[in-house]
């Protein structure tokens, strides 16, 4: 198995974040008739497929082994349940708020996870860089309540509290598939082989959900090419960078180096979408940058 620096591995952490973040940017040009839910399946299938294929025998190894079948499973279970709570969340509450959510929740969901398996406590530089980014993303989801889902259609203000809780959801969802990933690389596995078995498994349990209501989907070239870039960039490239840096990365640190996502999703909403953020909002922005920043320089 190839090593991966630990530095080299945050940086292909903080490439997939920023790759995710465009998600929710790109999912706003779709028309209003496309369900949320459709957009999650759709592009997440093609991005498993994508992903299963290209990794097909590090995969099947994977997933030939028996007693790694019920840990896949319950981890595909939430890489099933992440895409469908995350466009849910931002569909509610707006693209910042959504993916700040999110994004800022898996931190503390991930160290509770970390920390119930090892029972070890985290380094004094982990909780730095996670107090910071907790309380940046603490100001971001505050200054997108208090301002409302600008810029995008909807009831407004009301639907916020609910793109909330399905964020929270998100969040704990992909703090758990990351975890639990991280273990099974670090016995051994393939990155590649851990991920294209958990997202094609994950695959088959929403396919229901995209016979169900993506038609829309199919209505124009653009929903098409929209549909076709989630699954190529934040599905599958994605996916690519992140396996990769797990395996010299923890998953409560990886975690916190994807914060760099809600700060790159509020700037391309701001830019493209049209939202607003208030100065709570970048003061927000910047206490992430400073944890995300202090986990890099420290290696």
């Amino acid at each position: 198995m190839t090593v991966v620096r630990p530095r080299l591995g945050a940086v292909f952490i903080l490439v997939a974040g920023s790759l995710w973040a465009t998600t929710g940017t790109t999912a706003s040009f779709l028309p209003v008739g496309v369900s949320p839910l459709a957009t999650g399946a759709a592009s997440f299938i093609l991005g498993s497929l994508l992903l299963f294929t290209t990794s097909l025998s590090p995969s099947l190894a994977v997933l030939a082994v028996s007693g790694l079948r019920i840990r896949i499973a319950v981890s595909a279970l939430a890489v099933a349940v992440f895409p469908l709570a995350f466009y849910s969340s931002m569909n509610l509450a707006g693209v910042a708020v959504g993916t700040v959510v999110t994004v800022g929740s898996a931190p503390i969901f991930a160290a509770a996870l970390e920390g119930a398996v090892s029972r070890r406590r985290p380094r004094l530089r982990w909780l730095a860089a996670s107090g910071a980014a907790v309380l940046g993303v603490l100001l971001l989801a505050l200054s997108g309540l208090i301002e409302g889902p600008a810029g995008r259609t909807g009831a407004g203000a009301a639907e916020v509290p609910g793109g909330v809780l399905l964020g929270l959801l998100a969040g704990f969802a992909y703090a758990f598939y990351t975890f639990e990933s991280r273990r099974l690389i670090t016995e051994g596995q393939s990155s590649r082989g851990v991920f294209g078995a958990m997202c094609v498994v994950a695959a088959v349990l929403l396919l229901p959900v995209l016979v169900s209501v993506g038609e829309p989907l199919l209505q124009s070239p653009l929903t098409i090419g929209i549909v076709g870039y989630l699954a190529l960039g934040p599905m599958f490239a994605a996916y690519l960078f992140f396996g990769a840096g797990l395996r010299s990365t923890s998953s409560s640190t990886a975690t916190i180096l994807t914060l760099i996502e809600p700060v790159v999703a509020t700037i391309l909403a701001i830019l493209v979408v049209g939202e607003r953020l208030a100065l709570l909002g970048w003061a927000g922005l910047a206490f992430i940058l400073v944890g995300v920043t202090v986990i890099l320089v420290g290696g």
